[in-house]
């Protein structure tokens, strides 16, 4: 069994960085790369593509909205089209850089805001992946599973890979936690081994409330600004081979 082991990265900006990247680069088999906006900026966009291609790691686009100040999650009151316009402005920004350093971009995953926002609304969503597939139709969406953002992907014909959460707790619907709430973050490494052993054994997850809860993903996130990251992203692919699985970058997950 192969799965994807994804993360966040490049979220810094001028000599601000969030977490150590290169390190993380050594770990995850897919980096979502920050395309400007939310954060991120051209020589960290360029260094990221390098670490990512001299690693072997997918490359993902990780658009969001203009909010450098709230890391992209506040709600900011943009039309339609003005955030169809962002994705590819943004989109487009990685994989002009992608191709002047001899690769591409394989996948796309929306940040916060952002991506809150697209999963609410059918019309806005169908809007942003027919443009995406425009560009390119074998670009990989990444999403949570039975999500508009998911569903509107496979309307515009563009792959899917479906992701689990380690460091998140789910309620009973599905929904993550809010991160406000005590609990929402898992950091414990026993907790942590726990989650993945059993999403990869049994295809579910131990909600909130302690029901169990099916499952449907192939790739693991893991963010990248949860305190710990590097060491949490380290115990998610130390179990996932502990369980006998490999990982591998979405577009071999999604070839198997």
């Amino acid at each position: 069994m192969k799965i994807d082991v994804n993360s966040d990265m490049g979220e810094g900006f001028g000599v601000y960085q969030l977490c150590d990247d290169a390190a993380l680069m050594n770990i995850v088999s897919s980096a979502n790369i920050a395309c400007g906006f939310h954060a991120g900026d051209p020589a960290i966009i360029t260094r990221m593509v390098r670490l990512a291609k001299a690693r072997g790691v997918g490359i993902g686009a990780h658009p969001g909205l203009p909010d450098r100040q709230g890391f992209g999650r506040k709600e900011m009151a943009f039309s339609d089209e003005e955030i169809v316009q962002q994705v590819i402005y943004q989109l487009g920004a990685l994989s002009a850089i992608a191709r002047a350093e001899g690769t591409h971009v394989a996948h796309l995953s929306f940040h916060a805001a952002m991506g809150n926002r697209i999963n609410r609304d059918d019309a806005l969503a169908l809007q942003v992946m027919q443009a995406v597939a425009r560009i390119d139709p074998r670009l990989i969406i990444f999403c949570q599973p039975d999500t508009i953002i998911e569903r509107a992907a496979q309307a515009a014909a563009l792959p899917t890979l479906t992701l689990f959460l380690a460091d998140r707790a789910y309620d009973d619907d599905g929904q993550l936690v809010p991160r406000g709430i005590a609990g929402s973050l898992i950091q414990e490494e026993a907790a942590v081994r726990a989650r993945v052993r059993q999403f990869l054994q049994q295809g579910t997850v131990t909600t909130f409330h302690g029901n169990t809860l099916p499952v449907r993903a192939r790739s693991i996130l893991v963010h990248s600004d949860t305190p710990g990251s590097l060491a949490l992203a380290a115990r998610v692919r130390s179990e996932i081979e502990a369980c006998g699985a490999t990982v591998a970058s979405a577009t071999e997950v999604l070839a198997q």
